[in-house]
């Protein structure tokens, strides 16, 4: 007495119908889920955990202005002209801003001069300059 119906000698034919429908489901549900950030952006890590308010005195404000002027103790400096100025000061370390005016160049080329002179910038998105 058999038990178990024999195997057909012909292969069984795997239908991917089902597979494509799961493939297409899941594409969807990332294309959805992900968030995309356009390019023109600049993403900055912005640490500042580690320091406390009340240890020592605030970090000089160095407002980047159209033009790639800087705004420092209510004067404009050029970028040439700022950097001795902040050496001079004795400032290691500068909260960087920006004006709406301001463009993502004059910014960079701010942020990259104050990181070679041995500066170490902070800088902090704006809630209110977002999209």
């Amino acid at each position: 007495m058999q038990l178990v119906d024999p195997r057909p000698s012909r292969p069984i034919p795997i239908r991917i119908t089902p597979l494509i429908d799961v493939v297409f489901i899941l594409l969807v549900f990332f294309m959805l889920t992900t968030r995309l950030l356009p390019v023109d952006h600049l993403e900055l890590s912005n640490n500042t955990r580690d320091r406390s308010s009340a240890s020592g005195d605030p970090l000089p404000e160095l407002q980047v202005t159209a033009g790639g002027m800087i705004r420092w103790q209510d004067s404009r400096y050029a970028l040439a002209e700022l950097l001795p100025a902040l050496n001079r000061a004795g400032v290691s370390e500068a909260n960087l801003t920006t004006t709406p005016e301001a463009s993502l160049a004059d910014f960079t080329l701010a942020l990259s001069a104050l990181d070679d002179a041995g500066i170490k910038p902070h800088w902090k998105r704006n809630a209110s300059s977002e999209l």
